[in-house]
């Protein structure tokens, strides 16, 4: 049987404990959380006290320890994103905090105060827009990586399966994923971007999906957050893949996007552009090193594209990655400086077709993931693009948008969907489809990162490139 997670619950509380029943046809589990000693047992529906008050919820997304003691957070409501395989995607459109304790009065009025700022500080986080889950699905890896698996990992909970980077609650989850007979209550959430569209080309239909998975790990704000750690965590990386569904083949293209990854800071002043600056006493080469190792393990060949300036403040950034890149002296690591607001300037988006020329053959090398009907793997990815501006938002979502539907072009005229000679941009309503979504993407994740829009979905909706 595939990883699946129960897909409707109902949470029944009483005084001394929460029951979480699993009402999915032919069960009859029950997770069981005593809200005195946070033992955490499985036990049947039988069990569940009449007296108890009972409502429905569509996930767990956790527990968490807080001053006045154990919360319990769950799913309270969810929107229908779409189907993918036959798969249902959700997004989690609303939570509840459940205190285990019954009281507050065991806390003094500062403890009380504390404990109010970090429900707030919670509460903030889960109103931000992006928190999606499947209950059949394991949404955290891409095409490629779950056609490269065993029988064992199929088997596997959705949540052990997992790719842990991109499972936003997986510290919420720990004391669920210790047990793995309770496995099939933990959820694993993903936060990012994804959407879905059923799209016509030459009168042939596909299912074009975009899904941008954020990493949990080197989270946090634009400006707060930049850099790398010492673990070679790079903040605000994004790892964004594009499918298209044909007649039972199915194609993948996967890009990445990260803060670049030395140790650098810019915190916040009066400045509307606080000045970037890079850690003098830091050993970049180490967390550097530990960035790409990785990052070659998981996607093959890097092919690093910089978009930031290469003057004024910026400067000094771009030269200290160009260096950092040369010292590695790695065959599986190419970088490529494209100084995106002087190429650019004055509006003349037009000139990115230098970039796109420039890189075009490596492109082709890299490929992109495809399967056949049959499940056959025809062809694979050997390496990403890794793009960075300065917040890995604007610049870089523009980037990928045009490498991605570069892809794509060719991905449709090889099933057959695109005639030979027909150029993608020219398809009017897929492009205004294609456009909207990729800048869609932008907002969301500068929402993320930055509590913002993106800046240049003007550009992504609406510019004509390339005719």
């Amino acid at each position: 049987m595939a990883a699946t997670t129960y897909e409707r619950l109902k949470l029944h509380v009483t005084p001394e404990k929460f029951y979480v029943e699993a009402c999915d046809d032919g069960a009859d589990d029950v997770l069981v959380i005593d809200r005195v000693s946070t033992e955490v047992t499985l036990s049947v529906k039988k069990d569940i006290p009449p007296s108890a008050v009972t409502r429905p919820i569509f996930g767990i997304l956790g527990t968490i320890h807080l001053v006045a003691g154990n919360y319990l957070i769950v799913i309270t409501k969810k929107t229908k994103i779409g189907e993918f395989f036959n798969h249902v995607i959700w997004k989690a459109t609303d939570f509840d905090i459940l205190s285990y304790k019954k009281t507050m009065l065991h806390l003094t009025d500062i403890q009380l105060q504390d404990n109010k700022t970090f429900l707030a500080m919670i509460n903030h986080v889960l109103n931000v827009d992006g928190f999606y889950f499947s209950t059949t699905y394991d949404l955290t890896h891409t095409l490629q990586r779950l056609s490269n698996t065993s029988p064992e990992f199929q088997e596997m909970s959705l949540l052990e399966r997992a790719d842990q980077r991109f499972v936003w609650n997986g510290h919420l989850l720990r004391e669920l994923s210790a047990q793995p007979e309770v496995h099939r209550f933990a959820l694993p959430v993903l936060h990012g971007f994804i959407t879905m569209h059923s799209c016509s080309i030459n009168g042939k239909y596909f299912d074009w999906v975009l899904i941008s998975r954020r990493s949990c790990f080197r989270a946090g704000v634009r400006y707060y957050v930049r850099g790398i750690d010492s673990e070679g965590h790079a903040a605000n990386f994004v790892e964004t893949e594009q499918i298209v569904h044909y007649n039972g083949s199915r194609a993948s293209f996967v890009q990445t996007r990260g803060s670049i990854p030395v140790f650098w800071s810019q915190r916040p002043n009066l400045k509307y552009k606080p000045q970037p600056l890079i850690n003098k006493v830091a050993n970049h080469m180490d967390g550097f090193q530990r960035h790409f190792d990785s990052q070659v393990i998981i996607y093959g060949k890097q092919v690093i594209i910089n978009l930031v300036n290469q003057k004024g403040s910026e400067k000094p950034l771009e030269q200290a990655f160009a260096t950092m890149v040369s010292s590695l002296g790695s065959g599986m690591i190419r970088y490529i400086a494209f100084d995106f607001h002087k190429e650019c300037k004055n509006m003349r988006w037009d000139r990115l077709s230098i970039l796109l020329d420039q890189v075009a053959e490596i492109q082709d090398a890299l490929s992109y993931f495809l399967v056949d009907m049959a499940g056959m793997v025809v062809t694979s990815q050997e390496g990403v693009f890794r793009s960075n501006c300065m917040d890995c938002l604007d610049r870089t979502n523009v980037i990928q948008s045009l490498l991605a539907r570069r892809s794509l072009q060719a991905q449709l005229q090889r099933l057959g969907v695109l005639h030979v000679g027909q150029k993608l941009e020219e398809q009017n309503e897929f492009e205004k489809t294609y456009k909207n979504a990729w800048a869609d993407n932008a907002n969301a994740c500068a929402k993320q990162y930055a509590g913002t829009g993106a800046l240049k979905t003007d550009f992504t909706r609406q510019a004509m490139l390339f005719k």
